[in-house]
């Protein structure tokens, strides 16, 4: 298995990073330059620019608005933005939902809804859990009932809906029948945002930033031309979706500039005048968390190079899941362990923190969910066990 990238796709990475420099606004470049945290407008305007170089969408085919890069020259330029610091994008709709409309939905709903999406004309958020309904979601209430005129009333709730206070669209699994296995009787859903009686209710997180929504529906009906796949087949939907985001989820650029930043924290602080980035016991602790990385890239590079040979993404994925979200915790945690206690004041004491570093702390708190969503580790770990070990269940 040859790991190593070919010239030409040296020069592709050479390519976006010469764009990127190019491309990125100066609002933009200087928050991406000390890691800033990135407004909504923010990240739509990326969204645009990216759109109008035709990168927006690199997995997507060229005749839905894609790139079509093939899966290297996608890993390049994801790497390549998540170094750059770029504003992430949303990825319900471009990682998630677009791509599921490309393999499962009907033409009509492909020229629905797919040049919205990658346009950044429509913004979607995702409706998986539940209150009751988290990495068990076969267990989930939000109920749809067919009301005998080819639609379907939805009654229910979902939680930790991400940034849904900004969404037009959400993708939804809901309940069609009660009185089939669990698996059996979940059906896939596309709900506009705006029908009567869906409210979504943000909730501050620890960070202070209302990055997560509880979403009611009370009665709410969708059109019949909205359910995505089969009926009560959206389980085997839900599946091939996680697979893409736990692969997603291991982000390996972005940890990369997290560690990045960690060393530039352990330069600017210092111990008896002797900055920390000289002291062994640090130079150790950023060193094996550095090693650590470098066999997460290593494993993403072997997933990348089966990926060439046209193997999808496999139960593989969920090792990726677990170490990308424990490795970008842990960057996290040195970076706050570095800083001492100016760590510990920045919520209400502001100032006290370097400007430049004044986002470490609630990233450091937003990482912690990391280990959930997208499936818990926990539950990562069962998978890998039956699947890939053959260990029984």
């Amino acid at each position: 298995m040859d790991l190593s990238f070919t010239p030409e796709q040296i020069a592709f990475r050479d390519e976006v990073r010469a764009w990127i420099r190019e491309a990125m606004p100066p609002r933009i470049r200087e928050k991406a330059a000390v890691d800033g945290h990135f407004e909504h407008d923010e990240i739509m305007a990326w969204h645009r620019i990216l759109h109008a170089k035709g990168w927006v969408a690199p997995h997507w085919p060229a005749e839905w608005g894609g790139a079509g890069l093939d899966v290297t020259r996608r890993f390049i330029l994801t790497e390549e933005l998540e170094l750059a610091g770029a504003p992430s994008l949303s990825p319900f709709g471009l990682m998630m939902v677009g791509p599921l409309i490309l393999q499962f939905g009907t033409d009509a709903q492909r020229r629905r809804f797919l040049p919205k999406i990658v346009a950044g004309e429509e913004v979607w958020c995702q409706g998986y859990s539940e209150p009751n309904a988290g990495s068990d979601l076969a267990s989930l209430k939000l109920s749809a009932d067919p009301d005998g005129k080819g639609n379907y009333v939805l009654n229910g709730q979902k939680t930790w809906t991400t940034y849904a206070q900004y969404a037009d669209w959400i993708f939804v699994l809901a309940r069609t029948d009660k009185t089939a296995k669990k698996q059996s009787g979940i059906s896939f859903f596309l709900v506009d945002m705006k029908t009567p009686g869906v409210t979504a209710r943000p909730t501050l997180t620890t960070a202070g930033t209302p990055a997560f929504c509880d979403t009611f529906f009370e009665n709410v009906v969708v059109p019949g031309e909205n359910l995505v796949g089969p009926l009560h087949g959206g389980w085997t939907l839900a599946k091939a979706l996680l697979g893409h985001e736990r692969t997603y989820i291991a982000a390996v650029g972005m940890s990369t500039r997290v560690l990045r930043r960690v060393k530039r924290i352990a330069a600017a602080t210092t111990e008896r005048g002797v900055p920390l980035l000289e002291v062994p016991a640090w130079r150790s602790r950023i060193a094996r968390l550095e090693i650590e990385l470098l066999a997460l890239k290593m494993t993403n590079y072997r997933a990348l190079a089966s990926a060439e040979l046209g193997h999808a993404p496999g139960p593989e994925s969920s090792i990726l899941k677990i170490r990308g979200s424990e490795i970008n915790q842990q960057c996290y945690e040195l970076a706050m362990d570095l800083m001492g206690h100016d760590a510990l004041s920045w919520h209400n004491e502001p100032g006290t923190i370097p400007e430049h570093e004044a986002s470490v702390p609630p990233q450091f708190q937003y990482a912690r969910a990391a280990s959930i969503y997208g499936g818990s580790n926990e539950i990562q770990k069962n998978v890998i066990a039956k699947l890939i070990l053959g260990l029984p269940s």
